[in-house]
Order: C-alpha cells, then structure tokens, then sequence
C-alpha cells in the first residue's frame, strides 16, 4: 500500500511538473515562431524567380546608380583639375627658385686671385 501511494504521488508530481514546462515552451514556442518577414522559399526554376544578372542589370540602370556614376566621374575630374594646378604651381615656383638662384650667382662680385 505504501508503494501504491508512493507511485501515485511520484506520477502526480510528474505529471505536474512536465505539463507546465510544456505549456511554457509551446508559449515562448509561438512568439519565436512568428516571423516579421515572409519566409517563403522561391526556388530558381519557380515562376517567381529572377535570374542573378537579371537583377544586377536591373540596377545597373536604375537612376540612383546612375546619378553615382556621375558623382564619381565629377569627383574624379575635381580632383585632376586639383592635382594639374598644384603641379604647375609647384613648377612656376621651381622655375622661380632657379632664376633667383641664377641671378644671385651672376650678381656676386667675381675677385681674381693675384699670384705673389
């Protein structure tokens, strides 16, 4: 008799405590399960599919792409009118380097060295 009552409360107290751990997973189960996004698979041969290049020439010719290649092209040639203005600055100071250098040169007294 002790047994039978001792099993029965065991399978109680089983009972018990695997039914609450399982309606607590099967709740937190459904918030995880929802998604926010529709998770649907295409398949690359399904009626709804788009081939990769397909796609990336779709964008190639979108405006916002081209509008980049643009901006790029001008920075681009800003930044080579920079680069030939700083090189012909640096050349005219480079040639005034030389004449200065040169004229102060030939403005130098010469002195002849007598022999004794």
């Amino acid at each position: 008799m002790k047994n039978f009552i001792f099993g029965m409360v065991f399978m109680l107290i089983t009972g018990l405590s695997c039914s609450k751990s399982g309606q607590a997973s099967s709740a937190t189960g459904a918030d995880e399960s929802k998604a926010s996004y529709d998770t649907t698979a295409i398949d690359s041969f399904s009626p709804g599919a788009t081939s990769v290049d397909v796609v990336r020439q779709i964008r190639m010719s979108s405006e916002r792409y081209q509008d980049s290649l643009k901006e790029a092209r001008k920075l681009q040639e800003q930044e080579k009118k920079i680069a030939d203005e700083l090189e012909k600055e640096n050349k005219k100071k480079a040639e005034d380097e030389k004449k200065k250098s040169s004229e102060i040169t030939d403005n130098k007294p010469k002195t002849e060295k007598k022999n004794l």
